[in-house]
């Protein structure tokens, strides 16, 4: 009997995972159809029965995995969140500023994908109650965690203290969301590129000025004298 327990235990595993890789397989197909028809179509006309045609699946195949079209995007924008996650991870043992870099210039390879799928998801954020709302949720979410990470630059002393954490989070957000959306209006040059040439010029305004910061602290000096 302990011969027959061992020799089954490995083929149910072998079964579970092809289950696994099959639903996977599956759940891709529905998400990446979607977001297609949301780039030739547009969000708001773009009915599940579209996805599962050109995804080649049933209707309820789609609700197995996602319950409305909303959580397609949801699923995008939980990628999204993923990136700064990560970013957060890396920034606990190692230079700050980097791993900022590198979270800017990776959302927005992300999101260079289709220029028409980020016009399809602006509108259906401008339009679409649910999907502004999960929107909002998803940038205080990652604002916190941006907030976070200034916080561990500035306690290093890699960046500037004259403005909360919290606000350069806000500030670093707006101004990413703005090329994004730029770039999605009129995509003239690669995206990553100029994400990256954005960072440059935002980050040197974000680093500590010594100069600056000896002149401030001998006028505080005066001030108290």
């Amino acid at each position: 009997m302990a011969w027959q327990s061992r020799a089954v235990e490995p083929s149910r595993s072998r079964r579970t995972g092809r289950r696994e890789r099959r639903r996977a397989e599956i759940r891709e197909r529905i998400f990446r159809a979607a977001l297609g028809l949301f780039a030739e179509r547009g969000f708001l006309e773009t009915t599940v029965e579209d996805i599962t045609e050109a995804a080649d699946v049933g209707k309820g195949t789609f609700f197995n995995y996602f319950p409305t079209k909303e959580h397609v995007l949801a699923t995008l924008g939980a990628e999204r969140l993923a990136v700064i996650e990560r970013a957060h991870k890396r920034a606990q043992t190692g230079e700050v500023l980097p791993r900022l870099r590198e979270l800017a210039v990776e959302v927005a390879g992300q999101s260079s994908e289709s220029a028409a799928l980020l016009r399809a998801i602006y509108a259906a954020h401008a339009s679409c109650k649910p999907v502004r709302a999960e929107l909002i949720k998803r940038l205080h979410a990652g604002r916190r965690l941006l907030t976070e990470i200034y916080q561990i630059a500035q306690e290093r002393g890699e960046v500037r203290r004259d403005q909360s954490p919290a606000e350069l989070a806000r500030l670093t957000q707006i101004v990413f969301l703005g090329v994004i959306l730029a770039w999605a209006m009129n995509p003239d040059s690669p995206l990553r590129r100029t994400a990256e040439q954005v960072w440059n010029l935002f980050s040197a305004d974000l680093r500590v000025d010594r100069k600056h910061k000896t002149t401030g602290e001998h006028s505080g000096q005066r001030r108290q004298q």
